[in-house]
């Protein structure tokens, strides 16, 4: 084998970070491949044995090495034109890391760059793109019988310091959103929301700043210039994954309630994250992780403006659409609400590293991805005590894939 063969991304194909998700047609069991960062808009639906090779398209394998594997698996030769159709067919959807995905990624990042304000992408999807309408949708969270009762916070005109809240899809999880919305409405609010909220297809630098406003059904919500300014010149390298925020939902599902309830004009940080528990353990990571972190600290103290973090993210994911190799049963679901609400206790007492070696100890199996919201939020807040408001979950597929999600405030 020549070197230029074994360099060649068709010879050693490297699928990109997709997600995908298990689907019933008939009685043939498939899989649905997409990319979350949304450079692709694309879909691509494959029977169990194409899904089997694509998994070993990970830049180790070659192609004769995935075929004898699928020789063995399978019992039955893989045929060469079978792949190279399969390969032609995910470099065409940009499913590849390769030259052509790469081009498209720098275009596509000139082309947000460019933009006046980052755009409402979920509106018309996610909740109501109308104004009127989304108002009336928001309301309903509130006043749902699943949302926060009318009765006054404890800590009604006390300053707010954070909260955790969801980043599931609002139909179903609205009302969990509310009851930490309800907190804010009702504290002594800031001036400043720092938003950090799950990268859910994942960053190279762990860490994604943009200095866009950010556009919704209710006008645009500046950005906080003063932090943003200082968090450039301390720890610049975090702003150049900010394409990652055009496609990403988790800060833009928190703009109609803070838009909704805030009486007063605001500004907001937004911040996207991407690292696990386990991760943490590395000391490279580490070591990028506290350099944000501690830049973040000193841009918020340097602004001398009044904030309130926000982390936005989920819990545990459970089920074949995450990987596990069957549905979650009643029994397993109510396991892991036992050590979701565990966990939090670590949340509530502003306790990260504590926190961090509870999921480190169960080795992430449940998988938490709001993980790094929520540990980047605890590293940073100045509160004296958490408290988990509501806690739910959301079924994502015919599987009964299951996500967990909860919101917090901090005072």
């Amino acid at each position: 084998m020549t070197s230029n063969v074994a360099n060649d991304p068709t010879y050693h194909p490297l699928l990109r970070n997709l997600q995908f998700s298990p689907i019933k047609q008939g009685e043939d069991q498939l899989v649905v491949l997409w990319d979350p960062s949304g450079l692709s808009k694309e879909k691509l639906v494959l029977p169990l044995n194409f899904f089997f090779i694509v998994q070993h398209f990970d830049g180790e394998h070659s192609l004769p090495e995935i075929g004898a594997l699928y020789l063995k698996r399978f019992g039955e030769f893989l045929l060469p034109n079978k792949v190279e159709q399969l390969v032609a067919d995910l470099d065409q959807k940009l499913f590849l890391e390769n030259g052509r995905t790469e081009s498209a990624r720098q275009h596509a990042q000139l082309a947000y760059r460019q933009q006046a304000a980052r755009r409402p992408m979920f509106a018309g999807r996610s909740y109501e793109a109308d104004g009127s309408k989304l108002k009336k949708q928001i309301d309903g969270f509130f006043t749902s019988s699943e949302g926060p009762d009318f009765k006054p916070s404890d800590n009604r005109g006390k300053p707010i310091k954070g909260l955790v809240v969801p980043t599931y899809e609002l139909k179903q999880a609205g009302p969990i959103y509310a009851w930490g919305y309800k907190e804010l409405q009702e504290s002594q609010q800031p001036d400043v929301y720092v938003l950090i909220g799950t990268a859910h297809a994942g960053l190279e630098r762990l860490f994604a700043v943009t200095d866009k406003d950010f556009e919704s059904p209710f006008g645009v919500v500046p950005v906080e210039s003063s932090i943003l300014d200082h968090l450039r010149a301390g720890v610049p390298e975090y702003f150049e994954e900010d394409l990652a925020h055009e496609s990403e939902h988790a800060i833009e599902f928190q703009l109609p309630f803070l838009q909704t309830i805030l009486e007063k004009p605001f500004t907001i940080v937004p911040i996207l994250v991407s690292f696990s528990a386990l991760s943490l353990n590395d000391q490279t990571v580490r070591a990028s992780v506290d350099r944000f972190l501690s830049g973040l600290r000193d841009a918020i103290a340097r602004s001398g403006k009044t904030v309130c973090l926000i982390a936005a993210g989920e819990l545990a994911h459970l089920g074949m659409r995450y990987g596990d190799s069957a549905p979650p049963t009643d029994f397993s679901f109510h396991r892991s609400m036992q050590k979701d609400l565990e966990m939090l206790k670590y949340v509530e007492d502003l306790k990260p590293e504590e926190f961090t070696q509870y999921v480190q100890k169960e080795q992430d199996q449940r998988r938490i991805s709001g993980f790094s919201s929520i540990y980047s939020v605890l590293r940073v807040i100045q509160a004296e005590k958490g408290q988990v408001l509501r806690y739910d979950r959301g079924i994502a597929d015919q599987y009964n894939s299951t996500v967990t999600y909860a919101s917090l405030s901090f005072f």
